[in-house]
């Protein structure tokens, strides 16, 4: 029996994470969407919480093409939602790395892409041609050295599509990082990702929400330094490892453990 199966009352609301958790980039998850809709029968308040750069329309969209119905949810939080509204707030156009597709959504929100005199740029992932995190050192290098500011609309640093490794933004952010780029970060685990979910949620206090994820540094961490209790998903990114015991002492939080760990929603 998982922990899942009978869950306290007093957790009302649900902050779970998307990829690794309730599906794999290609298929939903078995029994993912069962217990998302139990919650929801049980007067639970369910917000997807996710480090896509994209907004919140798009991503309900890729649910519903995967199959997940709507009504398994109440609301979504997004980082690109997040990145989005810095975005605007600049001055003159911004550079991008990323696919033609989430240009477009940018574009389509009133982020202003294009030229080449530009101070900041948004990077949303890999685009279609480059697909490792080391085919940018190159770019990375010139942006660095003109002093741009990067704006990463994905803190994850991999995600598994369909059994395969797929970098993400966040893997191109510590590359910046490390030849001494500037980075603004968006997502998981900072804070303004979860206040945005939880206005979404209601605001209740922290110990009425329950955080559900499957990455360490990103849904695990954001969730402890919240203080929200967190069910930690083994069978997702980390592929079924145990959870680390010296997670809380590593990350500043002493003694804190997950309440829980499974091997998935099902």
């Amino acid at each position: 029996m998982s922990f899942l199966d009978h869950l306290d009352g007093r957790y009302r609301l649900i902050l779970c994470d998307i990829w690794g958790c309730v599906h794999d980039g290609v298929t939903l998850y078995p029994g993912a969407a069962e217990r998302l809709g139990q919650w929801k029968r049980d007067g639970r308040t369910i917000v997807l919480i996710t480090n896509a750069p994209r907004t919140a329309e798009a991503v309900a969209q890729q649910l519903s093409r995967i199959g997940l119905p709507s009504d398994c949810w109440d609301g979504i939080a997004t980082s690109g939602e997040a990145g989005i509204a810095a975005l605007k707030e600049l001055d003159g156009p911004v550079g991008f790395i990323g696919t033609r597709a989430d240009r477009a959504i940018l574009e389509g929100r009133g982020v202003q892409i294009g030229g080449d005199d530009f101070s900041d740029f948004a990077c949303t992932g890999l685009d279609e041609q480059r697909r490792n995190a080391s085919d940018y050192e190159l770019q990375l290098s010139a942006l660095g050295a003109r002093g741009a500011r990067m704006h990463c609309l994905n803190p994850d640093r991999v995600v598994i599509r369909g059994g395969v490794a797929e970098a993400c933004a966040g893997a191109l952010a510590d590359i910046y990082e490390s030849i001494g780029g500037m980075v603004c970060w968006y997502g998981k685990p900072h804070e303004p990702i979860y206040r945005h979910a939880l206005r979404l949620g209601g605001d209740p206090p922290a110990d009425q929400v329950l955080a559900i994820g499957d990455s360490l540094q990103t849904d695990v961490l954001g969730a402890a330094r919240m203080g929200f209790d967190c069910v930690f998903v083994a069978g997702g990114i980390h592929a079924g490892e145990e959870f680390p015991s010296d997670f809380g002492p590593e990350n500043g939080l002493g003694p804190w453990r997950p309440v829980a760990v499974v091997d998935s929603l099902g």
